[in-house]
């Protein structure tokens, strides 16, 4: 197994081929296109996907654009990030982790939602 750091080559019109390195979690560049700029250049990992009863509901995967040039961490960031496309937004460990949270909690009031349907259903006042 090579220890050299992978690298890509990417057409850009401003500033030409382009050659960076490609982090390991990064799964190619099928989405630039030779009319990009250097500060479009994007990698992304792979997706995960919330899908249920065959709907996908969203996906989050590791994002990081090398090049841009509005480093705003939550749309568009240097430093690696979870892009979440629920909520549009790229978020850093502490953000993700407080998302994971705001979920779990939803997640509770659905079951609390349940519950209270299934006691109207069976006739209860609830």
């Amino acid at each position: 197994m090579s220890t050299e750091p992978r690298t890509i080559t990417l057409p850009t019109t401003d500033h030409g081929p382009v050659t960076l390195d490609e982090p390991t979690w990064c799964t190619g560049h099928p989405n630039h296109h030779t009319d990009d700029l250097r500060a479009d250049i994007h990698h992304s990992g792979s997706d995960v996907s919330l899908t249920w009863r065959g709907h996908h509901i969203t996906d989050a995967c590791i994002v990081q654009s090398p090049f841009t040039e509005i480093d705003i961490p939550e749309l568009s960031s240097r430093t690696p990030g979870v892009s979440v496309s629920v909520i549009a937004r790229t978020l850093d460990p502490a953000g993700l982790y407080d998302l994971a949270a705001a979920l779990d909690g939803y997640a509770d009031q659905l079951r609390d939602l349940a519950d209270q349907l299934d006691t109207l259903l069976a006739g209860g006042t609830r």
